[in-house]
């Protein structure tokens, strides 16, 4: 008998409780929260209340409130799908409960555009001594570019050496401007400064600044930026060989000029304001006023290119692989209703969940998605939706 308690009731839950939902032999009681009811009300009622079997308001800000409710199901497993501020709240919920965690993407104060995996890290110990298990990143990137990295070290190399991770999206939506993830965590993200490791340092870039014109499968040619991403953080320190590490993620230009007269005009700041006598922050305040992400499924057309790009030496002799995923937005919307953006993050979280809930990875303490065998979380990727492909290259596509 496993119970799992989802907090989040966006995007990417939608993903997630509709695929636990079809795994009984996984997920036997399902359990959702989130700030708003009446959004766990409605996935309750698309699933069926003999799947999830109750829903509930929480404020996932508040430790207090997490505990109360964790206490109240006994959960064998939480799956964080709030937001990334509320990480921390909810581990010490979770630590305070004993109980098993899960999220997909890293901690980052609210008041500071930054993310790293420090503060999270720093749990390992409380975590150990109490028992429990938390799964860091089972998203895509993070996630499964992590276990992609993993298998292709556990396969293919005998050393990694450089590692490019890119993300693609080739889908076009109809929307002047509009993100694909939660506005807010998605323009900080990508507003920062670049960030890659090379020879056992961390190196800068201006944000969006560094340009490579590459080649996506089922796709064909995008502009990639290079940016900073939490999963290089671990990567480097899980896998000491690599001597370069770097993100890529796709824009298109009519993209990347809304974005700069939005951050030019202050819209992007994260420092509040004073408007009409009370504070308001402005980048919150443009979340209100873009399309919901999970709005953006119906009519949305062509595919997802995430993957990563890895050489290295195998028998001596230096090599080069791609293992990559293409996900087509109009097949996610017919399955389960979302857009491929929500579903490359919440069929992850569903795989990592179940290979908690049965065993295949348990282990007290704090973990990152690379730390465990990847062959089971690759066989279940085929298997619920996002199968993967290896390609094998004569050289890195990158020119520098």
């Amino acid at each position: 008998m496993s119970k799992v308690l989802i907090i989040g009731a966006g995007g990417v839950s939608t993903v997630t409780v509709k695929k636990c939902a079809r795994l009984p032999e996984h997920f036997d009681e399902i359990y959702l929260a989130s700030r708003t009811l009446s959004k766990c009300e409605a996935l309750q009622k698309e699933c069926g209340e003999d799947r999830v079997k109750a829903v509930f308001a929480v404020d996932a800000d508040d430790k207090d409130q997490v505990a109360a409710l964790i206490n109240q199901i006994k959960p064998d497993l939480l799956v964080n799908l709030a937001l990334p501020y509320q990480d921390l709240p909810i581990m010490d919920a979770c630590l305070e409960t004993k109980t098993d965690y899960l999220d997909t993407a890293n901690y980052e104060p609210k008041d500071e555009a930054k993310f790293e995996y420090s503060w999270q890290w720093a749990y390992q110990d409380k975590f150990k001594d109490a028992g429990i298990m938390a799964l860091l990143g089972s998203g895509f990137d993070p996630g499964v570019t992590n276990v992609y990295t993993a298998y292709a070290a556990k396969h293919y190399f005998d050393e990694i050496h450089y590692l490019d991770i890119v993300d693609c999206n080739g889908g076009d939506h109809g929307q002047a401007f509009a993100t694909n993830f939660n506005p807010e965590i998605n323009i900080r993200e990508i507003t920062q400064r670049g960030r890659f490791w090379e020879n056992g340092e961390w190196k800068e870039t201006d944000p969006l600044s560094v340009r490579e014109d590459l080649h996506y499968q089922n796709i064909g040619e995008r502009a990639s930026y290079l940016m900073f991403h939490e999963e290089l953080e671990s990567l480097v320190k899980h896998f000491p060989t690599l001597k370069r590490a770097r993100f890529w993620m796709t824009f298109g230009e009519a993209y990347l000029n809304h974005l700069r007269v939005l951050e030019g005009i202050g819209m992007t700041s994260i420092e509040p304001v004073e408007f009409q006598g009370q504070q308001i922050v402005p980048l919150e305040f443009l979340k209100a006023v873009l399309p919901n992400p999970g709005s953006l499924a119906e009519g949305y057309t062509g595919m997802t290119c995430i993957g990563t790009y890895i050489t290295g030496i195998k028998d001596g002799k230096e090599k080069t692989i791609f293992i990559y995923n293409n996900c087509d937005h109009a097949v996610c919307n017919e399955e389960v209703g979302a857009q491929a953006v929500s579903y490359t993050t919440g069929v992850p979280a569903m795989i990592g969940a179940a290979l908690m809930l049965n065993g295949t990875w348990k282990k007290p303490g704090v973990w990152n998605m690379e730390q465990f065998d990847p062959d089971p979380f690759m066989d279940m990727l085929n298997q619920h939706g996002l199968p993967w492909h290896v390609m094998e290259c004569d050289a890195s596509p990158f020119s520098k």
